[in-house]
């Protein structure tokens, strides 16, 4: 997701530079993008005719406000690539394990269960749940773990795998959720596999590029400390903006479709929030069966229930176009996710409280 990861660092570092937290506007987030979804519709109710100019501004199918938009969501995330990190994956791996099953099996299969039982009648909404349910988040997820004082390192190590695997795995994986929603809907979701890669190249590749190039080029030139403290804030502000302006273009170009169909909300939201809580209690679960330490499990909880869902909508406009019901369906992800996500660590951090892990006593004083 889109959003600041400040002075982030391993586990050995946290007592040099505490991480930043979630800033307030962050908190209210929810709230911003309930507003944005809101001037989108009241912008197609007055303005009937923006809909039609800005999808009008496209190359190759592609709408350019949107592109940009999205580019600009994608490109702070790329930032959190450490690969240096990723040599210590074999120093605990069973967490990072557990969160990859979790991620690229339990939550896809999960997400298609939950579309085909709740969504068939929309084949679009079905296309929704599968590609927010298809990637894991590789950005927020690092603020998250910092708030529910789990394990920074594993953090690390797991958002700069994620952002590996999503390369090779999202488009087998969407892929084969497709074709098995496609066994049981009777309106079939066309999928173009040159679709899934430009879209992966133009909204995972190139801003990987350009993060890890600008990246180098600015830790070098300006030291570790400005880029973490000075560059990813600015950058990740940026990227918020960019998220709450999507939401108004989408939304305006989805104006007329919600005024006429008030229930898609509420369709999407079903299914959305049904696979939230069961992949959330698997992973509860299996952290304690293994008996994962508090500080391994809640980053392992935290990243093995997060969606990417600027891929997700990214995809969805490619396919069905900006003004489409896929489009609508994939920002109902980013919706509730924020909300979802912040009451997973106050949740984690009440079970850790209870003793439902071992460690989080340690885990908090660490932090002190």
């Amino acid at each position: 997701m889109t959003e600041i990861e400040v002075g982030l660092v391993a586990d050995e570092e946290i007592s040099k530079e505490k991480p930043k937290g979630i800033s307030f506007f962050e908190k209210l987030l929810p709230i911003w993008i309930a507003l944005c979804m809101l001037l989108g519709i009241l912008l197609s109710q007055f303005f009937p005719g923006i809909g039609e100019t800005i999808d009008s501004w496209q190359i190759g199918g592609i709408s350019i406000p949107i592109g940009i938009c999205l580019f600009l969501m994608m490109y702070p995330a790329m930032l959190n690539l450490q690969v240096s990190e990723l040599k210590k994956l074999g120093n605990n791996p069973k967490p990072i394990i557990l969160t990859l099953l979790s991620n690229w099996i339990v939550a896809p299969l999960v997400g298609a269960a939950v579309a085909i039982l709740f969504l068939r009648v929309n084949e679009q909404l079905v296309l929704a749940v599968l590609l927010l349910s298809s990637s894991p988040c590789t950005a927020m997820v690092l603020v998250w773990g910092w708030m529910a004082k789990g394990n920074q390192e594993q953090n690390v190590v797991t958002t700069s795998l994620n952002t590996v695997t999503i390369i090779f795995l999202y488009i087998p994986v969407v892929t084969l959720l497709v074709f098995l929603a496609n066994i049981t809907l009777e309106k079939k979701i066309p999928l173009d596999p040159m679709t899934l890669l430009i879209s992966l190249a133009v909204f995972i590749g190139l801003p990987l590029l350009l993060g890890i190039i600008t990246k180098k080029a600015l830790t070098k030139t300006k030291g570790e400390v400005w880029f973490n403290t000075k560059y990813k804030p600015a950058v990740s502000t940026v990227a918020i903006i960019a998220l709450l302006m999507t939401l108004v273009v989408l939304f305006s170009l989805n104006g007329e479709v919600l005024v006429g169909n008030p229930d898609l909300l509420l369709l999407i939201t079903i299914p959305l929030l049904v696979g939230f809580a069961i992949v959330v209690g698997y992973n509860i679960l299996i952290t304690k069966l293994l008996k994962l330490n508090y500080r391994y499990a809640i980053i392992t909880i935290i990243i093995g229930s997060s969606s990417h869902f600027e891929i997700a909508i990214a995809v969805a406009v490619a396919m069905y176009g900006v003004g489409s019901i896929a489009a609508l369906g994939t920002t109902m992800g980013l919706f509730w996710e924020v909300p979802v996500m912040l009451c997973l660590v106050y949740l984690g951090r009440f079970l850790g409280r209870r003793g439902f892990w071992e460690g989080y006593e340690e885990a908090i004083s660490k932090y002190k």
